[in-house]
């Protein structure tokens, strides 16, 4: 996109995500939809309506829910797990690591309402742990889609594929970032806008609050770039040193913990290569977490259009 356009509003990723499961389950029979007394979060009442023989409910058994899709797989069939993400992240673990991931069963897990997109419930629901747990885990694809178009190409993508996913989901409406031209990959960012005075690396619903942060830096006369880093693992190792080599600073923002995370990924990658770059985390810090909307407790963390733009003009005050 370019640094002017005017930015549509489009549907909530789960929408997408459903959406794209019909179109499919209309050419494939063996797509199945497993979910944990969640078809209404999730947005899959319409697929469960379309084709109720595909799809299966355990009631609220996370663990049970990762094994039974595990078994399906080894029959053969596409199977997607749709479950809060600070439940089957963590209740569910010992089954994503063996069931799935040890297992080499191609089983997507769909973690819906995750960072702190459940709010006001609290730290009990907030998934700020899910990307740090299972980056730890060997075999796993994971992918945090910041918009319908990356939401739709992920699903089209794991529903091919012979290797266990784990997609995040957040609940809100998502703007549309990218245009018509644009192309997805597995394992490859997608520059949302060029700039080479700092460059802010974000993921999913944090990729928004970058845009427009780099909109009011721009008319400071500061150039953005902006990455959707939208694979978390396998990392889009060349697009972060190239943005280290290329930019003076670089943010890196997510909606999780800043440990373990995205920020943590890319601190690594730029460090090992030896390029002092000044660099900054952005996410949710080690305390305990404030209560509040999506918004509220972005905005107290920063997580928005003024706080990174206060970020990336200490960092280049740096330079």
């Amino acid at each position: 996109m370019n640094i002017t356009d005017q930015i549509i509003e489009g549907k909530a990723n789960l929408e997408i995500f459903c959406d794209t499961l019909i179109d499919l389950a209309r050419k494939d029979s063996t797509i199945i939809a497993v979910t944990s007394d969640s078809r209404g979060s999730s947005r899959l009442i319409p697929f469960a309506e379309k084709y109720p023989e595909q799809i299966v409910e355990v009631g609220i058994a996370e663990q049970n829910i990762v094994g039974v899709a595990a078994g399906l797989a080894s029959t053969g069939k596409k199977v997607f797990v749709s479950s809060p993400g600070c439940f089957l992240s963590t209740r569910s673990l010992e089954q994503i690591k063996n069931d799935v991931a040890y297992s080499d069963y191609p089983v997507n897990l769909v973690g819906i309402s995750s960072g702190v997109s459940y709010g006001a419930l609290g730290t009990t629901h907030h998934s700020l742990h899910d990307v740090a747990a299972l980056r730890a885990i060997h075999n796993i694809t994971i992918v945090v889609p910041a918009d319908n178009f990356e939401t739709r190409e992920t699903i089209k993508t794991a529903a091919i594929s012979n290797k266990p996913f784990y997609i995040r989901f957040g609940k809100k409406k998502m703007p549309h970032l990218h245009s018509g031209s644009d192309t997805f990959g597995i394992g490859k960012a997608s520059t949302i806008l060029e700039g080479n005075d700092v460059a802010i690396i974000a993921c999913g619903e944090t990729v928004f609050p970058a845009v427009e942060a780099a909109k009011i830096l721009y008319n400071k006369g500061i150039s953005t770039r902006v990455l959707s880093m939208h694979t978390i693992k396998p990392l889009d190792n060349i697009s972060i040193l190239k943005a280290a080599k290329e930019c003076k600073a670089i943010i890196v923002v997510e909606e999780h913990s800043i440990n373990g995370g995205l920020g943590e990924a890319c601190a690594t990658i730029i460090l090992e290569a030896g390029l002092p770059v000044p660099f900054k985390r952005m996410g949710i810090p080690e305390e305990d977490t404030v209560t509040g909307s999506q918004m509220e407790v972005f905005n107290h963390y920063g997580i928005s259009a003024s706080g990174l733009c206060n970020e990336a003009e200490k960092l280049l005050r740096k330079v």
